[in-house]
């Protein structure tokens, strides 16, 4: 490894990157493996709105299993978010901001920085630059406050002497998508959305990491993007003592299970 950093500056971060990728990867597979199987005195209660409805082992059993896959993505999230950002963050150049070391204060109703920071999705310190990562901009009606968060954003960073730049993945045209590009252009920031997004972290990232985001980052996302109008197919899953199987039209998912650690 020495020689190859040797030779090139970037490949460590290459490296540290995929390490990470990895290790989360590992974790999460550690993570499907060990959740609990949630019991009755948590979801029995739910079984009020339903009962009646269907068969009782039925209740009881879907009951157990949305349950136990509403955790799991919960988990799933919070790793998503501890890889996701810092990865981009590295391959712009800055690093992942959180609201207490933010130089992004809030601001007050009367337009004055408040002690309170704001967190920062990528901070390029040298370039002066404060990035918001999006994967979509959607019309949904819920997250009004999110939003009306989304949409300070700019006027905080510029107040604060950053240029906020708006990396936006999935082009999908929406009116908040619309509303959002005209906030950063107001506070005279920039936008990249769809390919010009990819296209501009390729560029900042330099050649050794645009093979990165080509091989690591992009094909989930655009890959999964490209079924967003799909219904989903139909799934089968089972619960054995030694695994959870989820089973599609043509493949199947096994995730071997063991008894998590006290």
């Amino acid at each position: 490894m020495a020689a190859c950093v040797g030779h090139n500056d970037d490949f460590r971060l290459y490296f540290d990157n995929l390490a990470t990728l990895h290790k989360r990867r590992v974790k999460y597979q550690r993570i499907l493996a060990t959740q609990p199987r949630p019991v009755m005195d948590q979801v029995g209660p739910r079984s009020l709105l339903e009962f009646g409805g269907l068969q009782d082992g039925l209740l009881a059993s879907w009951l157990i299993w949305r349950k136990w896959i509403y955790d799991i993505d919960n988990r799933s999230a919070q790793e998503t978010g501890y890889l996701f950002e810092p990865v981009l963050a590295s391959c712009l150049g800055g690093e992942a901001v959180g609201a207490r070391n933010s130089p992004v204060k809030r601001l007050s109703e009367a337009g004055q920085p408040t002690n309170d920071g704001r967190q920062i999705d990528c901070y390029d310190g040298v370039n002066q630059l404060a990035y918001e990562f999006k994967l979509r901009v959607t019309i949904a009606a819920s997250g009004q406050g999110r939003f009306a968060e989304e949409m300070s954003f700019p006027t905080e960073a510029r107040a604060a002497g950053l240029t906020p730049v708006l990396i936006v993945l999935d082009p999908t045209p929406s009116a908040r998508l619309t509303d959002l590009i005209n906030a950063f252009r107001l506070n005279r920031g920039s936008h990249y959305v769809g390919e010009a997004a990819w296209a501009h972290m390729e560029e900042k990232a330099g050649h050794t990491m645009s093979v990165f985001l080509e091989r690591y980052i992009k094909p989930p996302l655009t890959i999964m993007a490209e079924r967003e109008e799909a219904l989903p197919e139909p799934l089968r899953l089972s619960w054995a003592a030694d695994a959870i199987e989820i089973t599609g039209r043509t493949q199947s998912y096994r995730i071997p299970r063991r008894t998590p650690r006290h």
